[in-house]
Formats: C-alpha cells, structure tokens, sequence
C-alpha cells in the first residue's frame, strides 16, 4: 500500500509544474488583443525555454511522462464532447470532396517530401496530420498511436504553427483579392489554415459568416482523426513485427505481435467516438459539455507543456532546416489543392 501511495505521489511535481505552464499560457494568450497563437503552442516553447534554462530533474520525470501520455489521451478523448454529429453531417456534406483532396495532398504528398528530405516517417507524418487534420489535436492524437518522440511532436507543433502565423495575416487579403464569398472563403480557411485558434483568426478576419461556417468545417476535420489513427496504429504495428521478426531471425526466436481489435483500435479513440456520439443524441447537457470541452483543451495544453520540458532546442537543431521545409511545402500545397476544388465546386454550382 506504501508503495503505490509512493508511486502516486511521485506523480504530483510533474503534473504540478505542467499544469502550472498551461495555466500561464492561458492566461497569455487570453490577453492577446488579436488570437494569433493557440495556447498549447505557448505552452510547448515555455517548456522548452525550462529545459534549456535548466533541465527537470528526476523528481519531475514521473509527473512529466504520464501528464504528456495518460494526461494527453484523456483529452483527446473529452474532445469527442465538442463534436455533435448532425452538424459535422450538415458541413460535411459542403466540405467532404474538399476535405478529401486535402488529406491526399497532406499524406500523398507528404509520404514522397519526407522520403525526398530524408525525415523519419514518424515526423513527417505528425508534420502531414498537423496540416491536413487540424494542428496540434491531430498530432496528439496521432503520437501515441506510433510512438512519436517529443521532439518530433515539438518540432511538427512548430513546423505547423509557423505557416498558420503566415496564413492568418495573407488569407483575408488573399479571400478579398480573390472575390469570394463568405462560404467559400470559409470553406478554404476552415480545411487549409491548421490550428483552430488560426482558423478563427484568418476565418473571422473576413466576415463574422466566414468565421462561423470556417470554424463548423474545421470541427468537421477534427472527425477524420479516428481513420487517420486507426491507420497509423496498423503501419506502426506492421513496422515493429517487421523489426521484431528480423531480431528474431537473428537470436532463433519465433516472438510475434498479434493483431486484435484492443491493438488496432486505441481505447482513446474509442472514447473520442463514444463520447460524441453520446453527445450528438443530447444526453450531456450543454453545459457541461462545454465545461469537459475547457478541461480537454486545459489538459492538451499540459500534455504540450510536459512534451515542452522534455524537448531540447539542441536535438531539434540536429533535425535541421528539413521538417520546416517540410511543412511548408505540404501547407503550400494543401492551400493551392483546396482553392482548386473550391473553384471547382463553384464552377459547378456546387458552393456559394
């Protein structure tokens, strides 16, 4: 009994500390005249300046380690009480052949820029479902499922982060200079700008009937995260039975992963699904779906805190130039694809 109170305690200073550089960016970025930058993305480069300042010692790991693994999974999963599925239904149906192109220009794209620039496939792709998901809720929801390091979640949150700062301030000067209208500006901003406090910047900068339906698409995006990870978890699985195989030749063992539904299915994204499902029949009630929607970003912001602490500039300084060319070239792309199909749908009166 000693021991598991020991081992729960040991808990408490990581945690501490990540909650307390979420609550800072919190209220850091709930100043901001303008919401340029979400608050994980504070919360992520104040963790870093820590470590680089000085480093956490042993009595932070524990807390650290579980509030940016378990702490992150639980948030994922209460983001599922911000989603109703008759609204993402409605949107979807607008922005589904748009959403499409997106994601295969992100994954399609991104798998032949990796291979080019030499990125590890766990980075490039946590670079590619940043942009074509929704910013740092994909590439949380994505990490655990391949075993991402922090450092290439930190440097897929910057990669993705610097093109937003980028794409709020051109988007509305681009939209105006293109005469489009307030759904088809919507549209583009909502499957082409990442992080959701950018989608609300570039969206509402335009019209407030722009913002609104920019940021219903980007709830709507926030759905395809359940393939995205079921996919990932199967090529991360595929990839260890391969190594697992080739060591086994190498010592005479015949040690297998077996593949079942509790493996291939991560129990977050089960929650995540549920969760909204539950909350698209009105079982929980408005309020306190909007309070579990405040805890899950309030945890995602320490899960981001904690990856922060753990992160060096100096490692991510090895990975050099690349993973931010990278995700320029790839949120260049997803940009150019989505005014394509927008047009397109225009042309064909599909869209507004």
């Amino acid at each position: 009994m000693k021991e598991i109170a020991k081992k729960y305690f040991s808990f408490i200073p990581g945690i501490a500390v990540a909650l307390a550089i979420a609550f800072v960016a919190k209220i850091i970025t709930d100043n901001l005249p303008i919401h340029l930058i979400s608050a994980s993305v504070v919360a992520l480069f104040i963790g870093m300046i820590i470590n680089a300042i000085h480093k956490p010692g042993d009595i932070f790991s524990p807390g650290i380690k579980i509030t940016s693994k378990k702490l992150l999974k639980f948030a994922i999963i209460l983001l599922g009480a911000g989603l109703n599925i008759t609204t993402v239904m409605h949107v979807g149906s607008v922005s589904l052949i748009v959403m499409v192109f997106t994601l295969l220009t992100c994954f399609g794209g991104g798998y032949i820029c990796g291979r080019l620039l030499g990125l590890n496939w766990k980075l490039s792709n946590l670079i590619s479902a940043g942009t074509g998901i929704c910013g740092g809720s994909a590439i949380a929801a994505i990490a655990p499922a391949i075993d991402a390091e922090d450092r290439d979640i930190a440097y897929a949150m910057s990669a993705t982060f610097l093109f937003d700062m980028f794409m709020i301030i051109a988007f509305p000067f681009m939209g105006k200079a293109l005469g489009m209208g307030n759904e088809a500006y919507g549209l583009w901003a909502g499957t082409a700008v990442n992080d959701t406090s950018s989608v609300v910047a570039a969206g509402y900068a335009f019209s407030d009937a722009a913002g609104d339906f920019a940021v219903m698409v980007k709830l709507t995006r926030t759905l395809s995260i359940i393939p995205t990870v079921i996919i990932f978890t199967l090529i991360n699985m595929r990839i260890k039975r391969k190594e697992l195989s080739q060591t086994a030749k190498v010592n005479g063992s015949d040690k297998k992963i077996k593949y079942n539904i509790k493996s291939i299915i991560p129990w977050f994204i089960v929650g995540f699904v549920a969760l909204a499902v539950i909350n698209s029949f009105g079982i929980i009630p408005e309020t306190v779906s909007s309070v579990m929607k405040e805890i899950s970003k309030f945890l995602m912001i320490a899960a981001l805190a904690a990856i922060g602490l753990n992160t060096s500039f100096k490692d991510m300084k090895k990975s050099g130039i690349k993973p931010m060319l990278h995700g320029f070239i790839i949120s260049a792309l997803v940009v150019v694809v989505a005014l394509a199909v927008i047009y397109s749908e225009q042309w064909l009166g599909l869209l507004q």
